[in-house]
């Protein structure tokens, strides 16, 4: 397999962005699938790109093989008061595109996340995923993450 590398994602990079977070069957259960021709949603992907793009707390990254975005993630870090103030990085929004999914690409992501997350110096880092996603609980788990809370969502 061709070396994947990963980078802050550019505008060039959101369709194959979206395509991924919509190549998932849970995904699909909570939002239909896009309709090309309705502006206002085509608008406020584009709108959410350059909000992540221009803050600095939050990057959106992609894995890159050979020039094909091959997965991506979103850190979002956030400063807190409790652990004594230490920064926090949340990952969300993880994907790798299926007929990748096994071959460590994931894997590599989530290791460059947490680099990271080091490297601003966070003292924890944390992601929610959905309680149908059992290969990726074991994933994660895999890597050291724990099963220590329970989340709650309210749609508005």
């Amino acid at each position: 397999m061709a070396q994947v590398i990963f980078r802050t994602a550019t505008r060039a990079d959101v369709p194959a962005i979206l395509e991924l977070l919509s190549d998932d069957e849970i995904a699909r259960s909570r939002t239909p699938a896009p309709d090309p021709t309705d502006e206002a949603a085509d608008a406020a992907c584009w709108a959410a790109f350059e909000a992540i793009d221009a803050d600095p707390r939050n990057e959106l990254v992609v894995a890159d093989r050979d020039g094909v975005v091959v997965g991506t993630c979103q850190l979002t870090f956030i400063p807190s008061l409790s652990r004594r103030g230490a920064e926090r990085m949340t990952i969300e929004a993880v994907r790798v595109r299926t007929d990748l999914r096994g071959h460590g690409v994931g894997r590599a992501m989530m290791a460059w996340a947490l680099d990271r997350a080091r490297e601003r110096g966070c003292g924890l880092a944390q992601l929610t995923t959905d309680r149908r996603r059992t290969d990726a609980h074991r994933f994660y788990a895999s890597l050291g993450f724990e099963p220590s809370h329970v989340g709650f969502k309210l749609s508005l």
